[in-house]
């Protein structure tokens, strides 16, 4: 725990048998309570190593749902064993877990709610091993997106992420999508409730086990972003009305 508050890290995982014990090895289990990982139907032994290295709460989908849909699985089965602060890890290694402590420390001093892990702030993309045109495409994204939410994140598209629970409790996140645009819809669903959002700097790891989609399916996602950041321009103009925001009250 951290200042009386019970800090869950879910991890999503699909064919992370490779990495997920070097992943879990460096959790800080000094801060973290609990560990749940949410096994997509993985075609390798994850939930097997999983076991072996302890892993108590294990979720195991028969059927692939997606990245948006292994999340959705992680955050409510984290807020069902009564997490306060929930931190989203990629069991790929492509995140340090050494900045779990300095994320939760954020949101549990109440200094922010939801806590970026930005793989852009400093030079940690490309010297990490980021494509040039994924990292081409994250700056060009971001910049519209911001321009179009009105905000100034450095990244939207980190898959390291900390939230109090009280921030995922007034989202409707269950209604999202279950592909990678979930990530911003969430986001936007955020900014539209009125949170703020921090971000700290983390250096990222491009590697053959370290997930990643490939252009074809980096496209889909960037016009599913594109879609959701006007939507959001729209709605937040009274020029139209989009589901996604349905019931998010400010």
């Amino acid at each position: 725990m951290i200042k009386g508050q019970k800090v869950v890290v879910v991890l999503p995982a699909y064919n992370a048998a490779k990495t997920l014990q070097q992943t879990y090895d460096e959790i800080d289990r000094s801060i973290v309570d609990d560990v749940i990982l949410v096994d997509d139907a993985s075609k390798d032994d994850t939930v097997g190593v999983a076991r072996e290295i302890g892993i108590q709460h294990i979720v195991r989908h028969e059927k692939n749902k997606g990245y948006g849909g292994n999340q959705k699985s992680c955050y409510l089965k984290a807020l069902e064993i009564g997490a306060d602060i929930v931190v989203m890890l990629h069991p790929d290694y492509q995140y340090t877990p050494a900045l779990i402590t300095p994320m939760v420390s954020l949101i549990a001093n109440k200094v922010y709610p939801v806590v970026l892990g930005s793989r852009i702030l400093g030079k940690g993309a490309l010297k990490g091993g980021m494509p040039l045109y994924k990292y081409f495409f994250n700056r060009m994204l971001t910049v519209t997106q911001n321009v179009l939410m009105n905000q100034k994140l450095s990244e939207y598209h980190t898959g390291y992420r900390a939230y109090h629970k009280d921030v995922l409790l007034s989202i409707p996140f269950q209604d999202n999508s279950d592909d990678f645009v979930f990530d911003n819809e969430l986001l936007a669903q955020i900014f539209f409730k009125g949170y703020e959002i921090a971000e700290i700097t983390c250096p990222t790891k491009y590697f053959d086990e370290a997930s990643s989609i490939n252009f074809k399916r980096s496209s889909i996602y960037g016009m599913g972003v594109l879609r959701v950041s006007t939507q959001y321009f729209l709605h937040k103009a009274g020029i139209a009305k989009f589901k996604l925001f349905k019931g998010i009250n400010k």
